[in-house]
């Protein structure tokens, strides 16, 4: 797992938390920024075991690999697309009165 997703886990929630949302729009935030800290969590667990059984390269073990890794961009993905579509219009309504 990388630091840097337990980092905006741990700031993104709290942001979530202080918007003007509604419980439900919340709800898909702070659940779609857990889901790429659990899919991380099983790319690790993929890694790790393909790493244990052999360190010699395998075709089959290079597919986990890279498979636990597109999981995680594909959750990557779909955060970055639910904090956008939901927290955009905010951030761009505010930028709107800041400049007018």
């Amino acid at each position: 797992m990388t630091r840097e997703e337990l980092i905006a886990l741990t700031i993104l929630v709290p942001v979530s938390a202080v918007l003007s949302l509604s419980n439900l729009e919340h709800l898909i935030l702070v659940l779609t920024t857990m889901l790429v800290v659990l899919v991380e969590f099983l790319n690790s667990a993929i890694e790790t075991t393909v790493d244990r059984i052999s360190l010699e390269p395998h075709p089959l073990a290079g597919q986990a690999k890279d498979l636990g890794s597109a999981a995680v961009f594909i959750a990557v993905l779909m955060w970055g697309l639910t904090w956008l579509v939901i927290v955009g219009p905010l951030v761009m309504g505010l930028f709107r009165k800041l400049t007018a």
